[in-house]
């Protein structure tokens, strides 16, 4: 089977994009341990964090070193631990993925 070239250029550009975030990642690296789509569970949901930071130029690089070093005091007492099992790759992606959700 012979390719056309615009899709042998199209399967390179994804093979090489990176892996964007998504549910599954967010599984993986145990944020729906403490977050959800909807609703708050120990911490806020992904749709607050999101409607909290909407329009904020800031918040990806805040919240990727939030999701790597943890923090407290924006969503209550209880404080949001440091994830070391995510790389700051992994964070910015998520990161990105939460502020992008609807």
């Amino acid at each position: 089977m012979k390719l056309k070239p615009s899709l042998c250029v199209f399967l390179g550009m994804l093979a090489a994009s990176p892996v964007l975030a998504s549910p599954e990642l967010a599984q993986k690296k145990n944020c729906m341990a403490c977050h959800a789509m909807d609703k708050k569970l120990i911490g806020p949901s992904f749709k607050d964090v999101a409607a909290k930071y909407a329009g904020d130029k800031d918040a990806a690089a805040g919240l990727t070193t939030k999701v790597l070093k943890g923090g407290s005091g924006v969503w209550g007492q209880i404080p949001m631990p440091a994830n070391p099992q995510v790389s700051e790759a992994e964070a910015k992606q998520l990161v990105t993925w939460v502020l992008n959700t609807k």
